[in-house]
């Protein structure tokens, strides 16, 4: 049965570039590193589930793993989207997909590239704010 999202996983050439990147977008360090000396691997618990993602580098990429972005977009809740997207153009991150409304329009998305080439979603949902 599945039970929730455990961790989300991006891969960055540059890791600690990406997990200082993150750090200042997020607004708190890495929880976790490992190997502490020199992580291969960092995460980060975030909102009010406190759910994880987890920057791995690229040198673990499961074979055949396309460095373009693309695949599945993992979107976040966030009640300024306007305001969180234009956050992450102004840290470097570039639009992937721009503000959308979607069905009646209570629900609107947008996507951006990280500096990493990662696909990160942002997006205010009704459904998510009923939960919480």
């Amino acid at each position: 049965m599945f039970r929730g999202i455990s961790t989300i996983s991006f891969f960055a050439d540059d890791l600690a570039a990406a997990r200082d990147w993150y750090a200042e977008l997020f607004g708190v360090e890495a929880y976790y590193a490992y190997p502490p000396e020199t992580p291969a691997y960092v995460e980060f618990r975030i909102g009010d589930d406190a759910d994880e993602i987890g920057i791995i580098d690229r040198r673990y990429a499961p074979p055949g793993a396309r460095n373009a972005p693309g695949g599945a977009v993992v979107f976040w809740h966030v009640d300024d989207l306007e305001g969180t997207l234009a956050r992450l153009i102004a840290l470097g991150a570039t639009e992937y997909e721009p503000l959308t409304p979607r069905g009646d329009g209570s629900f609107v998305t947008a996507s951006v590239v990280d500096p990493f080439g990662n696909v990160l979603g942002i997006m205010t949902n009704p459904h998510w704010l009923e939960r919480h």
